[in-house]
């Protein structure tokens, strides 16, 4: 699957339907998202001596909020914010004939050059890991980066590959009939991560 594929389609991804799903408790308010998000910020300079050499790339859809949001605070740390960019992982995930019949695929913008950088992958929720998977993928076939690390705001476990978050927001125990939305005012108007349970 080459570059240009992804540079062009810009559909965007939409949510999966929410029938049959109730809130059980809230996991965040919007004070507890911008609290993890400067932990995060910090956390990210403290290991890296810095941020340069970074790029922040966020996994569409709410990776990528998040990540630009991490760009700004470490920018309000360091002076100077890193570059930011997006992947979209449609057509490198193992269901994408299975669990998606009609795959809407967004687009996959990347700063000029990954090569030799740091790359700070984020997303919102942490889950099986296969999301992770298929964006590293992304990745790879955009260049080689120096080393690849992974932020997210919720880790609710239950993984099923061998990959585990750098940066953490919260960590949640889940179960299978469970599921984490987190809700960001850059694509729906309010922060806030919530546990629902299937009805």
């Amino acid at each position: 699957m080459g570059r240009e594929r992804y540079l062009w389609l810009s559909m965007t991804p939409r949510r999966p339907p929410d029938a049959h799903l109730c809130e059980r408790r809230e996991l965040l308010d919007a004070t507890g998202i911008a609290r993890a998000l400067r932990r995060i910020a910090h956390e990210i300079v403290e290991r890296n001596g810095g941020g340069a050499g970074l790029v922040l790339v966020g996994v569409r859809t709410g990776g990528v909020p998040l990540a630009e949001r991490l760009a700004r605070a470490i920018a309000d740390a360091e002076g100077s914010a890193p570059p930011v960019g997006a992947v979209d992982i449609t057509l490198y995930r193992d269901d994408v004939f299975i669990g998606l019949p009609k795959p809407e695929v967004g687009r996959t913008e990347l700063p000029a050059a990954i090569e030799g950088h740091r790359v700070i992958l984020v997303d919102d929720v942490l889950y099986t890991g296969r999301t992770i998977r298929a964006a590293l993928d992304v990745l790879m076939d955009f260049g080689r980066p120096r080393a690849v690390e992974l932020a997210v705001l919720v880790d609710r476990g239950l993984r099923e590959l061998p990959i585990h978050a750098d940066y953490v927001g919260l960590k949640v125990q889940t179960v299978r009939n469970e599921s984490v939305r987190v809700n960001l005012v850059e694509t729906d108007g309010e922060d806030r991560a919530v546990l629902r349970e299937a009805t």
